[in-house]
């Protein structure tokens, strides 16, 4: 197939270009191939390759990293710009890794690279190859597809609902944390507020372990819960406090009472208050948390500034990010309640 090369630098001004980590791509050998016996054909980029990113790279005096190659069929995996510019330099082979996997998971592969590095994919062809992995890995959840697509869950939970042959459905799906959930939430629901019920102080994530369910839904269970609603959702229904509040569950759970969150200058005012307490002030770890509260003082409109400026292929890594400090609050919140609860 060809002879071993030099491994390559991996950077471009000061760029990484780092080459993709997989289990089925041999990282031990490197190869020089003849560019003429690869395949472009199949690539994610509706477009093709960009000229002026090809020009960019042909332009780097020092070797470029090695370029990913399906090696049952030969196709270019990642790297069909430095095909391109070793072509545009006149050279006739390229260092290649070969990955060893069918080709539902090769596609895959180009997919997850092209968003991690590199000319990012756009917006369409993201959604196209969505799409397209929706049709070859169905068992896998929207959130799944959506961190290797890198758009929203929402988009893949769309085009999945768009997609022909939705008839047979499957039960059940992989998530990210490789675990199998069932589609329809509604027992994992049952389960959780049972649990929830039982045990007030366990986190988000035992909850979710024991119940088969995402640390997300478990949260909304609890709040349905703490709100004295039903832990279950209810399409097309809305819930309606203007008889007063609705009554606990069997059972209770929770404080005694749930206050209404403030409005931000409240908040911000409380927040000032808590920067006048010594025992705040003068400690280390108290202004790092006031730090971290006055970051929860922005108006919505500021967050909605955030939100909107949230570029559309970091949505699904800021999602996950966000979602994973928002338990950690939630368990923070919990401990300094039972800790304050102890010392009363």
């Amino acid at each position: 197939m060809g002879r071993p090369c030099d491994g390559a630098h991996r950077s471009l001004g000061g760029v990484q270009l780092a080459i993709p980590v997989h289990p089925r791509i041999d990282r031990l050998e490197v190869v020089e191939v003849e560019i003429e016996a690869l395949s472009t054909a199949g690539s994610p980029r509706l477009s093709g390759a960009d000229p002026d990113h090809v020009e960019t790279l042909a332009a780097v005096q020092t070797p470029l990293p090695p370029i990913t190659v399906h090696r049952s069929t030969m196709r270019v995996i990642d790297g069909l710009h430095r095909v391109r510019a070793a072509q545009a330099c006149g050279r006739t082979a390229i260092a290649v890794r070969f990955f060893d996997g069918d080709e539902a998971d090769a596609f895959v592969l180009s997919v997850e690279s092209n968003i991690a590095h590199g000319l990012p994919l756009t917006p369409t062809d993201r959604k196209r190859a969505a799409r397209r992995i929706i049709t070859s890995h169905p068992q896998w959840s929207d959130r799944m597809i959506a961190s290797v697509a890198g758009i929203a869950p929402g988009t893949v939970a769309e085009i999945r609902r768009r997609a022909p042959g939705r008839g047979t459905a499957a039960e059940s799906r992989v998530g990210q944390d490789g675990r199998v959930r069932p589609v329809n939430g509604a027992e994992g629901r049952r389960l959780a507020s049972e649990i929830i019920a039982e045990n007030p102080d366990l986190s988000l994530r035992q909850v979710a372990r024991a119940a088969c369910i995402s640390p997300e839904t478990v949260r909304d269970v609890r709040n349905r819960m703490m709100r004295g609603e039903d832990p279950q959702l209810r399409r097309g229904r809305r819930t309606d406090f203007r008889d007063g509040p609705p009554s606990r569950p069997h059972g209770g759970f929770g404080p005694v009472a749930v206050p209404d969150r403030g409005p931000v200058q409240a908040r911000a005012a409380i927040v000032d208050r808590l920067k006048a307490d010594p025992a705040l002030r003068f400690s280390e770890t108290g202004r790092m948390l006031l730090r971290l509260l006055t970051i929860h003082t922005l108006s919505p409109e500021d967050w909605g500034k955030i939100i909107d400026r949230v570029p559309p292929h970091c949505g699904a890594i800021v999602a996950e990010l966000a979602t994973d400090c928002a338990e950690m609050w939630a368990e923070f919140a919990q401990r300094v309640q039972r800790k304050s609860a102890e010392t009363a």
